[in-house]
């Protein structure tokens, strides 16, 4: 596993969870936390789903845009030109 994908998995599935990854394996994931520790199983279903979620994420992220550009009156364009 991917180190950053471990710690975006873990995030996502603990936010406020207490750890600490020594390497880039799940045996070298060293829980400080109380109660929930997600499995291999887990982190890897997790790590599955994270190209979907961002792919969501960044979709309604540009349907807000688009809208705020319609409410706007202003295409992409002439945003970018006001940005710069």
């Amino acid at each position: 596993m991917k180190l950053e994908l471990i710690v975006k998995a873990l995030n996502n599935l603990v936010p406020d969870a207490k750890w600490s990854l020594l390497g880039n394996d799940y045996a070298d994931l060293v829980w400080l936390s109380e109660g929930y520790k997600p499995s291999v199983a887990d982190l890897e279903k997790e790590i599955a789903a994270i190209p979907g979620k961002e792919a969501q994420a960044k979709a309604a992220a540009d349907a807000k845009k688009a809208a705020l550009l319609v409410k706007l009156g202003i295409t992409a364009d002439e945003a970018a030109l006001l940005l710069s």
